[in-house]
């Protein structure tokens, strides 16, 4: 289990998104972001050395509050194969330098958000160590089993680079259990809204809370698994 460290992180993780988050496409704030943490979960890396969040910020730089997912890794080394994925690096008061990747481009985070699309995983809460959120639901919609947990194929897309942001999500093709190539498409959600995800090809999907800036904690889609 991930433990959660009372310590400090200099640049802090809002420092560090708020001069990330506008060269992303999805990002509708202004010119300077004032984002604040409105959410999210965790889960954990089997190995225990990578740090996985599921962070959610609102944001209101802009005309109106924007409610963005930012996934993050954080890892005591660089990852070579995630460098167009670094938002930056900080000093963490305990584990010393960590660097910090948005987790689409890290193996480790979709592989783990693909285990627990397919039951093979359980979300952690984001503030506390070895406790479960049990505000996080997977649903399963189609009738075939979701991609292999944390297989090749969930490391080959990344390695690949096969990540691709749009105006409001991150798609990866990931490979599919039996099949060779990509054959699956994994979406992270970036601008959150309330509602499940529906539509052809569903398999699974994530839904969790975070809190609005009216102080209501609506549900949404963080993540969906669909045939390509």
């Amino acid at each position: 289990m991930a433990i959660i460290h009372r310590t400090t992180m200099s640049p802090g993780k809002l420092e560090l998104l708020a001069a990330w988050m506008p060269s992303k496409p999805w990002y509708r704030g202004g010119d300077a972001p004032q984002p604040a943490k409105a959410g999210g979960f965790r889960l954990d890396d089997p190995e225990g050395e990578v740090g996985i969040e599921f962070m959610v910020v609102t944001d209101t730089s802009g005309g109106s509050p924007v409610t963005y997912q930012v996934p993050m890794t954080y890892r005591g080394a660089p990852l070579a194969s995630a460098a167009d994925g670094l938002i930056g690096t900080s000093e963490h008061g305990v584990l010393g330098t960590r660097w910090i990747y948005d987790g689409a481009h890290d193996p480790v985070l979709v592989g783990q958000l693909l285990a627990l699309l397919a039951g093979a995983a359980e979300a952690q809460d984001q503030n506390e160590s070895s406790v479960p959120d049990r505000g996080v639901e997977v649903r399963g919609e189609g009738p075939a089993a979701p991609a292999s947990p944390a297989g090749d194929g969930a490391e080959a897309a990344a390695e690949a680079g096969d990540v691709t942001d749009t105006a409001d999500a991150t798609v990866i093709a990931v490979g599919a259990a039996g099949r060779e190539g990509p054959g699956r498409v994994l979406t992270l959600t970036r601008v959150l809204r309330p509602g499940a995800a529906a539509g052809e090809g569903l398999l699974a999907q994530v839904l969790a809370p975070w809190t609005d800036a009216q102080g209501t904690a609506p549900r949404g889609t963080f993540a969906t698994l669909r045939d390509a």
